[in-house]
């Protein structure tokens, strides 16, 4: 049938549709989509296409051709990542692509008009509303055994469809690809779908013959579930530009063509080019079959086609390529690309040409260094430095490196415990403070000379630790809170002298500009709960501490108590035992415990702190502060008494309350047990985040919510299940903490709860 012919057959067929519609579809459209269609077919493909609007960017149409085998049209509005988007919704809802084939209007009209809409690396532009370009899918599937397209099935289908085509037409293509992953994800679970099948090798070859627009692109492979989107998928990732496809099975092949070209609209010529786009889709194709072992699958993929870019820029592809032909490998890339934002953007992107050694390290390091190990490996790195800046860099590479691989080996090692994690960060912290501070000393010293007391004596200096640092309890993104303190009130013995505060105010400044670190992150150094805090030198003399943490000094009743954290870490360790003693004399000293004035605190902290209607594992009622200053409170209390309770540690100090018999056997099973629980819980949430202060959790239906769960090993059959069950259990935890807190502490809450 001729074109003409064809044109005038189907405008019979449509008298609905308008022929100028019709004309510019026929204009549009490749030839050989009119002799794979029937002129009935087309005139659906037609009316689905007419009826496309932005409120209704795509159309299905679903038709039962068998007990489990399905003809399935898909007509939109064409958008970059949309045919890997419909494969991937076909697979999710179990269903196998046996045939097909996928259309798209050319890049340009017959009258030569440019392409409605253009594409640039990871943003995208909606088309424009007049004549738009459009998509035709025609899909043969049937259902994998033991899974049923049903009616409620069928518009799941639709209704998910229409959601990730909408948020295509809103320019959020990265944004539809994680929607679909974690769906996706979720639904092969529920099949217990494991993908094995996309580790088989695929052909993949070229031919810039067939067509003078568009290499043509061969894939001959073993089918399996799933190929044809994470083959899509791969392509999409690159910005890979799907003209048409045509999906064949022969058995247990499948032999699929894909018309395509690169993000500027060229045909893919250059060998180089076409072996790395081949190798690429290789990588991300086999990649796929680990996403449910992900965290999140979503941010999974995402970090992996950002890590093949990174190796591509690198020029690094043949260090990688054993490690990426090992299922090994590309499975601890999942656990780690999924887990985490803030591990990628800190130590994967900034260091990446350091990541293939520490990751083939993974096995052969030492799970726990001693503190001296690291103490040898840092001053034998910084011997081969000569300039400060040179010092800078090398202990910055050494502390990122170790904290890498520290936070790797917890998330991937089972034996590696929360309390093991907590003293690997603190070690590593104090070996680095302590050789900042020095080597930040002896670049002031050089210019100004040392620091002398009027005797003559050289001015000691020592750096305490506060908070979690102190209690040796830090975690994914602690900050360090430390005190500088000195002795003496002398001048420098330089030629260039200095008043010994200020000495050591510059002193302060370089340690916190020469330690490298992000606001509110891990090894962030925070002064704040220094004497008069932000109002105080950055650097308190000694005598001057001791008068401000005294009875008569003025030192807040929360800052007593912050002193149960109080440890010595770095510097001159005298001095340091001094200040050590100094916090027992004031905190420990039997005075008055101001018990509503805690309380009241804590009751601030509950209302001011916490949002309505959201939980902060901190803040909130139950949150780990709960434990934490119930712990401090009995501190202050008995203290005096049993100088063994003076521990910086939450869990020490809960076994020697035991050991005393001040709580019971049942009060340390529950406190311990939630303690460490609600720790695991913070580090979930911070190994994402990378913030030390963001605790709140996510809604329980979330995608993070789920990935929460299982970063926090619950792995029931489906992520719903298990974010219910970690739901229910840090309600549980957290009834029970704050349960204990009132009941010891604050009777006039419970009372008022009870009413």
């Amino acid at each position: 049938m001729s074109g003409t012919t064809l044109k005038q057959t189907i405008e019979s067929l449509c008298p609905e549709v308008e022929a100028e519609f019709i004309r510019d579809f026929f204009n549009r459209m490749d030839e050989d989509y009119f002799t794979a269609f029937s002129p009935a077919e087309i005139c659906e493909h037609l009316r689905l296409s007419h009826e496309l609007n932005s409120e209704r960017p795509v159309q299905c149409r679903i038709a039962r051709r068998g007990d489990d085998e399905f003809d399935i049209i898909i007509v939109g509005f064409d958008y970059h990542s949309e045919f890997s988007i419909f494969c991937g919704l076909l697979s999710a809802f179990g269903l196998e692509i046996h045939a097909g084939n996928s259309y798209s209007f050319a890049r340009q009209t017959a009258e030569g008009a440019k392409p409605p809409f253009q594409r640039s690396r990871r943003s995208r532009i909606k088309p424009r509303p007049s004549s738009p370009r459009r998509i035709v899918d025609v899909f043969n599937v049937r259902s994998r055994p033991g899974e049923a397209f049903d009616e409620p099935g069928r518009q799941e289908f639709e209704k998910e469809l229409q959601q990730l085509v909408r948020l295509l037409a809103a320019g959020s293509s990265d944004q539809a690809r994680d929607r679909l992953n974690r769906y996706l994800v979720e639904r092969l679970e529920k099949m217990d779908e494991r993908l094995s099948g996309l580790l088989s090798l695929a052909e993949v070859d070229f031919d810039n013959r067939i067509s003078p627009d568009w290499t043509v692109m061969n894939v001959r492979s073993e089918d399996a579930f799933a190929f044809l989107y994470a083959f899509s998928n791969a392509l999409a990732l690159r910005d890979i530009d799907i003209h048409k496809v045509r999906i064949r099975s022969f058995g247990r092949e499948v032999r699929d063509q894909f018309f395509i070209a690169d993000r500027w609209g060229r045909q893919i010529v250059g060998q180089q080019e076409q072996e790395r786009l081949r190798t690429a889709v290789t990588l991300i194709k086999q990649f796929t079959r680990f996403l449910p072992e992900a965290p999140d699958p979503a941010r999974a993929m995402r970090h992996f086609d950002q890590f093949l870019d990174k190796v591509s820029e690198e020029q690094s592809h043949d260090q990688f390529e054993s490690f990426f032909t090992n299922g090994e490998g590309m499975n601890l890339l999942a656990h780690l690309l999924g887990s985490s934002d803030f591990l990628w953007d800190d130590f994967l992107r900034l260091h990446f040409k350091d990541l293939l050694p520490m990751l083939e390290d993974l096995n052969k390091i030492e799970l726990r260094p001693s503190k001296q190990q690291l103490r040898d490996q840092l001053k034998a790195q910084l011997a081969k430095a000569v300039t400060f800046d040179e010092k800078k860099r090398t202990l910055n590479q050494f502390k990122d490196r170790q904290v890498f691989l520290i936070d790797v080996r917890h998330l991937l090692e089972p034996q590696s415990t929360l309390v093991d994690f907590s003293q690997s960060l603190t070690d590593l912290a104090e070996v680095v403070l302590d050789e900042a501070a020095a080597i930040c000393y002896a670049h002031l010293a050089a210019e100004h000379g040392d620091p002398m007391r009027e005797d003559g004596t050289r001015s000691p200096s020592a750096i305490c630790g506060l908070g979690k640092f102190g209690g040796r309890e830090m975690g994914y993104a602690s900050d360090l809170e430390v005190l500088f303190v000195y002795e003496g009130s002398g001048r420098t013995s330089g030629t260039r002298p200095l008043a010994d505060g200020l000495f050591f105010e510059l002193l302060v400044q370089n340690v916190v500009e020469f330690i490298e670190a992000r606001e509110k992150g891990i090894f962030h150094l925070d002064l704040r709960l220094r004497p008069h805090g932000k109002a105080g030198p950055l650097a308190a003399p000694f005598n001057q501490l001791a008068i401000y943490y005294s009875a008569s000094g003025e030192a807040a009743p929360f800052e007593r108590q912050a002193l149960t954290k109080l440890r010595w870490v770095a510097g001159d360790e005298a001095l340091g035992r001094r200040v050590e003693a100094q916090r027992d004399s004031f905190t420990y000293s039997g005075a008055p415990w101001d018990r509503e004035n805690a309380l009241h605190l804590r009751r601030r902290q509950a209302r001011e702190l916490v949002k309505p209607g959201r939980i902060n594992v901190k803040y909130s009622a139950g949150g780990i502060i709960d434990i934490e200053y119930a712990v401090q409170y009995l501190q202050i209390l008995y203290g005096q008494d049993y100088p063994e309770l003076r521990t910086t540690n939450t869990l020490e100090a809960l076994i020697r309350l035991r050991q005393l018999q001040i709580i019971s056997e049942a009060e340390l099973d529950e406190l311990y047990a939630s303690y460490l629980f609600l720790r695991n819980l913070i580090d979930a949430l911070r190994i994402v985040r990378g913030d030390a202060s963001d605790l709140v959790l996510p809604e329980q239906s979330s995608d993070e919510f789920k990935a929460l769960a299982r970063r926090l090993g619950y792995h029931k059959r489906e992520r719903r299940s298990s974010a219910q069950a970690l739901a229910a259990e840090i309600e549980q935890v957290m009834v029970k903490v704050r349960s204990y807190y009132l009941a010891r502490f604050d009777h006039v809450q419970q009372t008022d709860q009870i009413q």
